[in-house]
């Protein structure tokens, strides 16, 4: 197996977060309470972790999702990204915050099929947009909306890749310890 490329640069600490980054550290810790190492990973660039926080709020703030939906978009695009860090994050989010059950978020984890059918459409739809790289089909959308979406909900779910993108990848390359917030929901390594 082919050792992956990872960052040199450390993770931003506290002390060495300086203006823009400062200002994200000190704003994310007023609201959650610590600042997770992701976000540190991400301040290298604040550009990075800026655009993400920005996307990250539309997403979840402006959007027409309810936050079981959010989840279910972020558990998939973040599953078909292979990105354990974030696939922990919102596994813990999914069941502690936005009322998803531990059996769907275990099915989206798993990439198994949801009891819900609205929310199974939106998972295989999200997944449809990560494979064609946002090009669905004709017919993929025409389920997407019988299920009872529409296209502000396509939108949303480019949005959503967007976001998801730029942590996933961003993870990949830093690769951040998980926290301890996220830790009961971590990714087992494969043997």
């Amino acid at each position: 197996m082919t050792a992956e490329f990872r960052i040199e640069t450390s993770p931003v600490s506290d002390e060495a977060a300086q203006g823009e980054a400062k200002e994200m550290f000190d704003s994310t810790r007023a609201e959650v309470g610590f600042v997770p190492n992701m976000y540190r990973a991400m301040a290298i660039d604040p550009g990075v972790l800026s655009t993400y926080m920005h996307g990250y709020s539309q997403f979840r703030e402006q959007g027409h999702f309810d936050p079981r939906e959010q989840e279910t978009v972020f558990l998939t695009i973040s599953r078909a990204n292979e990105c354990g860090y974030c696939i922990a994050a919102h596994s813990m989010l999914a069941v502690n915050v936005s009322n998803l059950t531990p059996a769907e978020t275990d099915a989206l984890r798993e990439g198994r099929a949801l009891d819900d059918p609205k929310l199974q459409a939106l998972s295989s739809f999200t997944h449809h947009m990560w494979q064609t790289r946002g090009r669905p089909t004709e017919a993929a959308a025409a389920e997407f909306k019988d299920a009872g979406f529409g296209d502000i909900h396509v939108m949303e779910i480019i949005l959503a890749m967007a976001v998801k993108t730029l942590s996933n990848y961003s993870n990949h390359v830093n690769q951040p310890e998980v926290d301890d917030a996220f830790a009961a929901h971590k990714v087992e390594e494969a043997a």
